[in-house]
Order: C-alpha cells, then structure tokens, then sequence
C-alpha cells in the first residue's frame, strides 16, 4: 500500500515479515495474502506470475 505498482517476490515479503533471517517452511505468507484481500479487495494485491 504505501508503493503501489511494486512487485515483492515471496522471499522479499518472507524477509520482510521474519527479519531474523531463517528460512521459513509454511503458507504463512499466502494465509496473510488472504486475509489482507479478504479486508482490502481482490483487486488491491495482484499475484504477477513467475515473478511475485
């Protein structure tokens, strides 16, 4: 929301959520996704495929 038009890959969004640097093995950032769409709209967050 605050760049609109950038594009994060899942290890960016995964950095970014967990700054510890470990690897992180769940769907916890696609449950995220869902539930900020759910909230905001579908059409707020856009899936790019092959890039983020």
């Amino acid at each position: 929301m605050v760049r609109p038009g950038a594009i994060l890959s899942r290890g960016n969004s995964e950095d970014r959520i967990y700054a510890w640097g470990e690897e992180v093995e769940s769907n916890a950032v696609e449950v995220l996704i869902y539930f900020l769409r759910k909230k905001l709209s579908n059409d707020a967050i856009k899936n790019v495929r092959g890039i983020g």
